[in-house]
């Protein structure tokens, strides 16, 4: 019996201490986005399977979850603020896409490089405030 429960308090112990180190890195804040990065890169690689193409696009993703807030673009937009992980419903002429701003290591980059028809338009990308210590 007291060999059962020194196995028992061993494995209780060990689950706990790996259970632990998982928590404590998930909880772990890396100020840079090259650190954001970094760890981002090697999650994938000890991944088992393959990144997805959302995860490897470098601008973000259309999306079908809700939307945070709609935006109009016109020919006198000249810039557009969102915040890393926000999802923004961008309408142009008409025509409305539903995009996931999922920009890890991205602060700004033109929108016509996700919506045609908006040059000039630069999106400046802010740190989701949620990530933030």
């Amino acid at each position: 019996m007291k060999t059962n429960f020194t196995q028992l308090a061993l494995v209780a112990a060990l689950s706990l201490t790996g259970a632990t180190t998982v928590l404590a890195d998930n909880l772990t804040y890396d100020a840079s986005p090259e650190q954001q990065q970094l760890r981002w890169f090697r999650q994938v690689q000890e991944s088992k399977s393959q990144p997805t193409a959302n995860q490897l696009a470098p601008y973000g993703y259309v999306s079908t979850g809700t939307v945070a807030r709609a935006v109009n673009v016109d020919r006198s937009t000249k810039y557009l603020n969102v915040t890393r992980l926000e999802t923004v419903k961008v309408n142009v002429d008409g025509k409305s896409v539903i995009w996931m701003f999922d920009t890890l290591g991205t602060n700004a980059f033109p929108l016509s490089k996700i919506v045609s028809g908006t040059e000039g338009v630069t999106v400046y990308v802010a740190e989701n405030p949620s990530y933030r210590p």
